[in-house]
């Protein structure tokens, strides 16, 4: 028989270990170390002024902006550490404070140019030069339609910067495939990330995959005794003839893909 004081103190000391275990894990998850911007934008014959000139007259941007992963920007060669993260972006402010503010005066506006956005987020720019993307680069759009840089919706997924609205910003566009349906598509609920890359992939229509293994990354494949040896079943029925046509879309099975109003599988 255990002693029970030994096993109180051994479950103390496990409670007390997790403790700082978890302790551990949410001081790193919520690290606010600034990060260095070397490229900044630049504003002939204006000087840095500091996030606290900004915030005087964007009070409205103020509020949410310290909790944005983009306040912990800094100019590398200022020595400002949490006093230059609007300016990281917008280039340097003092000609825009000297003649009054104003939009798009004497300062750099990211919102409607991606190269500000493009210094840090290399990896999004050559997204955007795969065959197929979004019309960004082409100036059809812009990085703010569907990101919100000063974090207004922090409290939403990703700390409000990417996807801030998830699918409400591809419905402002795509609204025919983003209606309601009778008959919902379930990835839908998921978000259209899900199945399109929204950058740029070498797929049309930005698909993560251009055959029917889209759609197998949920539709598992499940072994069917009740079928004929070899047999694929997927939703209860022998799906072996039908991948071997081509994608469930194209085949010409399941075409309505983000929701139909007449047939529960996905039909016109």
């Amino acid at each position: 028989m255990k002693h029970p004081t030994r096993s109180r103190r051994l479950l103390a000391g496990l409670s007390a270990l997790s403790g700082t275990l978890l302790l551990a894990l949410v001081l790193t998850a919520c690290r606010t170390e600034p990060v260095a911007v070397s490229d900044v934008p630049a504003v002939p014959g204006a000087k840095f002024v500091g996030n606290q000139v900004c915030f005087d007259c964007h009070t409205n941007i103020n509020r949410a902006f310290l909790a944005s992963p983009h306040a912990r920007l800094y100019v590398s060669d200022l020595g400002m550490k949490s006093e230059a993260g609007c300016e990281s972006c917008h280039g340097p402010g003092s000609e825009h404070v000297r003649v009054g503010g104003g939009l798009g005066k004497f300062i750099v506006n990211p919102g409607r140019a991606p190269a500000a956005c493009f210094v840090c987020h290399q990896e999004i720019h050559s997204q955007f030069r795969l065959p197929h993307h979004h019309p960004l680069l082409e100036g059809q759009m812009n990085c703010a339609q569907c990101h919100d840089p000063h974090g207004m919706d922090i409290h939403k997924p990703a700390g409000g910067l990417a996807f801030a609205r998830q699918d409400q910003s591809c419905a402002e566009c795509h609204r025919d495939q983003s209606k309601p349906h009778v008959f919902v598509h379930e990835a839908l609920r998921e978000g259209c990330a899900s199945c399109h890359q929204p950058h740029g992939s070498i797929n049309n229509k930005l698909l993560l995959a251009r055959d029917n293994n889209l759609c197998l990354r949920c539709h598992a494949q499940i072994a069917n005794p009740t079928f004929p040896d070899g047999s694929i079943s997927i939703g209860g029925t022998s799906h072996l003839t039908y991948l071997s046509r081509g994608t469930c879309w194209s085949a010409g099975c399941h075409t309505a893909v983000h929701g139909s109003n007449v047939d529960a599988k996905l039909r016109y």
